[in-house]
């Protein structure tokens, strides 16, 4: 424990001060001075020149140069020797002294042809070589002291040349340089580097002779420029913005980043502010431009050891996402590439409306008269923002399908190698197709929105509004929509609706049932919210801001260009957010009414604007809410669990400085900064600020199987043959399904309310998983599923007993048990849920995915006759796949395998192999002759092979001397006798007969000598016997409900028959697993051999398509980037690897190990984490139920023509009808 804490201090504390500078002990005396020396010159250089040399530009390019030229022979040098090491050309020296000799000799014979130039050259590599002589030296000395074995005496030496034919020897090693200086890979990462510091020491020095800081604050400022400068060549091993242990290379960057970030801004604003023209704005009395933004570069190494800063990458997506989602309504991102996408776009539709409203606002203009630029403004603010609400943030679909449709071929082209690997995965292609139906659908949709809305802004109805009743009419009608559609119908389809009632109240058809055999019933209040919320979406909310715009125009016209631009983002972000998703608009709507009308009249500005800055409070009110939630439920004291000593300690600790975490709390909402326990403790510290995707990597798991692993690993030992690895199928089959289906079930209300960064978990009775709702669009949501172990910890277990436990019986009132009301809950029910993190939304949510049931292959081959009828299935399944091979007329005249079946061909030939062959197992084994005949083999297969052989097309001789017995009595002994191998002869034993027979299931075959025959085509082994094994495991299995398979031959036949069309039997290693369950084949099996805790079984797994039912629970979701920064803070940087911790032990009022153990691997451990995955509404059928699908020129036409068709079918009938009767002449 105190090797750790001092660890935790010199690597994660000290270095966190300097840099990355501290004494590393595992290093030699070398690079530790070297590490020092290097820090020591990085921080007096500055201080020296500044104290020395007057605050000139002088001095300034003195300092700039020296730290350019610097970084310059450092960056080169270590580039140099990393491509020796690549490149170079080892030499083998027996001691140091060879080497100084030879080294003397050819200096002294090539130095007289050289140039002194050369001369000198040489003379410094000669020193560096030395040098690293020493350290050699220096790093055998050391070892030395601990041991008296003699030096080694042979040595290895790298060729460096420095000119064509000449080169010197370097006594240095790959390991130690990189202990020395980290590597940049190629030459742009040096430029780059090289380019940091010399922005550093620029920016640095500047505001160093600007006089921006005094006394200590000097020497302090130059310990930052130092620790930004020795970052940038050597960085410590792990830091708390790492997700993953060791170097990482953008921490190199990230402190110099931030460092010219901050101070470039600070110089750019001393200059403006001795500006006394500076432009200063005002927006509801809050002056634009600040003069309390210096000093910050004071707190930069508190800042850096709290970990307050994320790596450079991170915070450009988390700024560029809030500046998107905050200021033009739009939705998360995904990545570095997605945000500036966002961003961008969204910067370019702000530029074509602010021309726009720029225009039509330049000149006054009555307002009783719209003029048409400006209905143009409104009518491009409702296009652009619903087409940017219908699109992701993620731009890869979007330039997949823009490539299938420009380069066709190139796409045809890995099309067709992905068919060779037979492996073609059918998502991308769907996601295709989405994306081409919502772009056909914007096309007509954005068309008729923008002829609705010109000409209705250009007419006086929003003029008409401006009367206040009328406008707060509107303003009713949303809130009562909304209060009905995001509030009333929600709480109603609760599980516990408000916490107080047992059960819901809008009940679904399948709340009854105990197993739902078909897809959900779409029932009347899905419709009335459907219906409610579309209204309310492309209604309500776009005539408000319209109303809006068009009212405010007349003043709007006589103001500056800054409110004009105010005015087209708060447009924008509105009308955007509004479309995404409008569940909290009405509250924001409220609130802007209540506190701007009846609070604060005189700080009101327009009502468009006054809605746009309440949006953004509002948002942060609601984190705040959350957050304060997670804070009180985590640290009740009459729930909390103790994890740990610490815990206890903790938990009082905390109580005096509560007005700190109120202050924390605040100021982690304003940054959207998670707040996390620590060390799992009552005691909370923030982090660092995250996007709402949270993690830096894109973490997914990778499924091993034959496809990817080494021929090795599939031979010797099973290929991923842990459990979790194994079943990681199904979670990924489940993701597929929420893929299909999420984005429908949401807008029908059937996970409740959702915003982006929601996390749910969904539990069934094998299946646990999160799902963390990363992007929310209109008519889409980009979603991680994130599986956890089927047989987790007993604090999982406990966690899951929590969620299934039902609360309706529970009848205690405090100390007493007096019951409840009917239909209501107890009193210590509704107190309990009332303290939780997390709240049960549906019990009855169906999604497609596999039931499994599963057979120990033990119990069912224990018997020898059960054994002996395993056999018999296999070895009349090989006669059943001979027979219906498409080659069988080849094999059959096919001289060299009659030639090496001649011995099969007689009667009186005997297989007398006794480790292969035995009375127990084998049907037609013959007791006196101790072995297999060709006759015995007749007596009990000839009638199958006849009735086989009958069921052909092309007649095929099958009678006693046929050659089509001969091959299948050779093809008996062969999978017999392979079986035999495989189990290492012992097929008497059941654990080396289940052995055997694993290892043919999963496609290994070891051939004997006799039998090499087979290889004159494969297809005998991959297409007759490799089937034929698994074949006989499911008939061997089916013996069991029905026996009468096993007697007659025309069931067995049509039973093989079907089964080989509608089941798929592989092993679960083989890539066809995982294309048959992606493909959603409805029946598969497979034999699973598991080893966990000492147990060594065999069994047979059965996976049945059908509807399973989950559990909806949806989880605060600052409790869970609470939790998630936690861990990640104690793994990384305070290095607390103890599996047992207390940070992780079962915690039911939060689902604190559920949540922890679902982060990224290491820090958690998931047992799947798909991609970031995004469902589409249009692909949910029951809601192209009820809105008819997408808008399309083809849907358009069709509707038409079957309207014309069934008029003109209608009205001869009608004609037909009411004519009169004709008489028969």
């Amino acid at each position: 424990m105190g090797s750790q804490v001092v660890q935790t201090l010199r690597q994660g504390v000290w270095a966190s001060l300097t840099g990355g500078w501290y004494h590393d002990p595992d290093q030699n005396k070398f690079n530790n001075s070297c590490h020092l020396y290097l820090w020591i010159f990085l921080l007096m250089l500055p201080l020296s020149l500044h104290l020395a040399l007057p605050p000139t530009t002088m001095a300034l390019s003195i300092y700039c140069s020296s730290i350019t030229v610097f970084f310059v022979l450092i960056k080169l040098a270590n580039y140099r020797l990393h491509l020796m090491f690549d490149e170079g050309e080892a030499v083998v020296r027996s001691s140091l002294s060879d080497l100084s000799k030879a080294q003397e000799k050819k200096s002294n014979a090539s130095d007289s042809c050289l140039p002194p130039s050369i001369s000198r050259c040489k003379l410094l590599m000669s020193v560096c070589m030395c040098v690293c002589m020493c350290q050699e030296e220096d790093s055998l000395d050391d070892s030395s002291e601990t041991s008296t074995q003699e030096k080694p005496a042979r040595k290895i030496y790298y060729k460096l040349k420095l000119f064509p034919g000449k080169w010197i020897n370097i006594l240095y090693d790959r390991l130690t340089l990189l202990a020395l200086l980290d590597r940049n890979q190629d030459v742009l990462e040096n430029l780059v580097a090289v380019f940091m510091a010399f922005l550093v020491s620029f920016l640095g020095f500047v505001l160093l002779n600007h006089g921006c800081f005094k006394d200590f604050w000097i020497f302090q400022f130059c310990l930052v420029i130092a620790s930004c400068h020795y970052s940038l060549l050597k960085v410590k091993k792990s830091s708390v913005q790492d997700k993953d242990a060791g170097h990482n290379q953008l921490v190199a960057y990230s402190r110099a980043a931030y460092f010219c970030i901050f101070c470039a801004l600070i110089w750019v604003l001393e200059q403006l502010l001795r500006r006394k023209d500076l432009p200063v704005s005002s927006l509801y009395g809050v002056t634009i431009v600040c003069y309390d933004v210096l000093r910050f570069t004071y707190c930069f190494p508190i800042t850096f050891l709290v970990g307050l800063f994320p790596q450079i990458n991170t915070f450009t997506i988390y700024l560029l996402e809030q500046i998107d989602m905050h200021f033009f309504g739009g939705t998360a991102a995904t990545s570095l590439i997605s945000a500036v996408y966002s961003i961008l776009r969204s910067l370019v539709a702000l530029s074509l409306l602010y021309g726009f409203c720029f225009g039509a606002l330049k000149e006054p203009w009555d307002e009783q008269h719209t003029p048409a630029l400006f209905s143009g403004f409104c009518g491009l603010l409702v296009v652009l923002s619903y087409h940017l609400s219908r699109q992701s943030s993620d731009p890869s679909v979007l330039l997949s399908l823009i490539k299938s449709k420009i380069m066709p071929a190139l796409v045809e082209s890995d099309e067709e190698e992905e068919d060779d690997t037979n492996i073609k995965d059918p998502l991308p292609e769907k996601l295709q197709n989405s994306m081409k139906e919502i772009l056909l659908s914007d096309i007509i949709v954005c068309s008729v929105a923008y002829i609705l809305t010109f000409a209705i802004t250009a007419s006086t109805v929003f003029l008409s509004l401006k009367v206040a009743q009328l406008v707060f009419l509107l303003y009713a009608l949303a809130g009562t929509v909304g209060f009905v559609t995001h509030y009333l119908i929600p709480q109603l389809r609760k599980h516990h609706p408000w916490l107080w009632i047992s059960h819901p109240v809008l009940k679904t058809k399948e709340y009854y049932q105990f197993e739902p055999r078909e897809d959900a019933v779409l029932m009347w209040f899905e419709r009335l919210y459907v219906g409610l919320l579309c209204f309310e979406k492309y209604v309500v909310y776009p005539a408000i801001v319209l109303s809006a715009l068009t009212n405010d125009g007349f003043a709007l016209s006589h103001r500056k260009n800054c409110d004009v631009l105010l005015t087209t983002v708060a447009g924008l972000k509105l009308l955007r957010s509004s479309f995404c998703n409008p569940s909290f608009q009405f509250l924001t709507l409220l609130f802007t009414l209540i506190f701007f009308h009846f609070d604060c009249p005189r700080a009101s500005e327009s009502f468009l604007l006054d809605f746009f800055i309440m949006s953004i409070v509002f948002h942060k009110m609601r984190e705040l809410l959350l957050k304060l939630h997670f804070i009180l439920v985590y640290i009740a004291p009459w729930q909390i669990a103790w994890g740990s000593a610490f815990h206890a300690f903790a938990q009082p600790f905390a109580v005096p400085h509560s007005a700190m975490l109120l202050l924390q709390t605040l100021l982690t909402t304003v940054f959207y900064t998670p707040l996390a326990p620590f060390l799992g403790s009552a005691i909370f510290i923030s982090s660092y600020p995250r996007p709402i995707k949270f993690w830096e990597r894109n973490y997914n798991t990778k499924r091993i199987d034959n496809s990817n692993s080494r021929l090795v690993s599939q031979v010797d030992k099973e290929t991923g043959c842990d459990d979790n690895n194994l079943n990681s199928i199904f979670y990924e089959y489940l993701t597929r399904s929420l893929q299909h289906s999420l984005c429908g079930d949401l807008m029908l209300g059937r996970w409740g309310n959702y915003s982006a960064g929601d996390c749910f978990i969904l539990a069934s009775d094998y299946l646990n998983a999160l799902v963390h709702l990363i992007e929310i669009g209109n008519g889409l949501v980009t979603f991680q599923l994130r599986g956890l172990e089927f047989r987790g910890t007993y604090c999982q277990q406990r966690e899951v007993e929590a969620i299934t436990e039902g609360v309706e019986e529970d009848d205690a009132c405090c100390c007493c048990e007096p019951g409840h009301l009917p239909h209501m809950l107890s009193c210590n029910a509704a107190f309990n849920l009332r303290w939780l993190a997390w709240e049960v939304m549906a019990t009855k949510y169906l999604l497609e995915g596999y039931s499994i049931s599963e057979n120990n292959a033990a119990t069912m081959l224990q018997v020898y006759d059960l054994r002996k009828l395993l056999i018999t299935y296999y070895l009349k399944s090989i006669i059943y796949y001979l027979v219906h091979s498409p080659k069988l007329s080849t094999w059959l005249k096919d001289a060299t395998i009659q030639e090496a079946l001649q011995s099969y061909t007689k009667w009186h030939h005997i297989e007398r192999d006794p480790q292969v062959f035995s009375v127990k197992i084998d049907e037609d084994y013959v007791h006196c002759l101790q072995g297999v005949t060709r006759a015995s083999f007749c007596n009990v297969y000839l009638e199958w092979i006849q009735h086989c052989a009958g069921k052909m097309e092309t007649p095929v001789d099958s009678d006693e001397d046929s050659p089509l017995v001969t091959l299948s009595y050779a093809l008996s002994v062969l999978g017999r006798r392979s079986l035999g191998t495989a189990s290492h002869n012992m097929s008497n034993s059941l654990e080396s007969f289940l052995y055997g027979f694993n290892t043919l299931f999963k496609g290994d075959f070891r051939i004997a000598t006799k039998d090499e025959w087979v290889f004159t085509d494969l297809d005998l082994l991959q297409k007759v016997v490799a089937p034929a094994v698994r074949m006989s495991l499911k008939l061997h299995q089916d013996h069991f409900t029905c026996l009468e398979e096993t007697e007659e031959a025309s069931i067995l036949y049509e039973a093989i028959t079907n089964y080989r069309s509608n089941l798929v039997i592989c092993h679960e290693s083989d890539p066809a697993w995982r294309k048959a369950v992606l493909s959603s084949r409805d029946t598969l099996l497979t034999l699973r051999h598991m080893i966990d805790d000492g147990t060594d079984e065999y069994k047979i797994i059965m996976l049945y398509k059908r509807h399973l039912s989950f559990k909806v629970i949806k989880i605060n979701k600052e409790c869970v980037r609470g939790l998630w920064a936690g861990q990640q803070q104690e793994l990384i940087f305070l290095r607390n690897r103890n599996p047992e911790r207390g940070s992780i032990q079962n915690s039911k009022q939060a689902l604190r190990n559920m949540v922890n153990s679902s982060c990224d691997q290491p820090l958690g451990y998931p047992m799947y984490v798909s991609p970031l995955t995004t469902s589409y509404a249009g692909t949910h059928g029951t809601l192209r139920g009820i809105g008819g699908g997408a808008l399309s020129l083809d849907a358009i036409r069709s509707w038409l023509c079957s309207k014309w068709l069934r008029s003109v079918h209608f009205v001869p009938l009608n004609l037909v009808e009411h004519e009169p009767p004709r008489s028969l002449e």
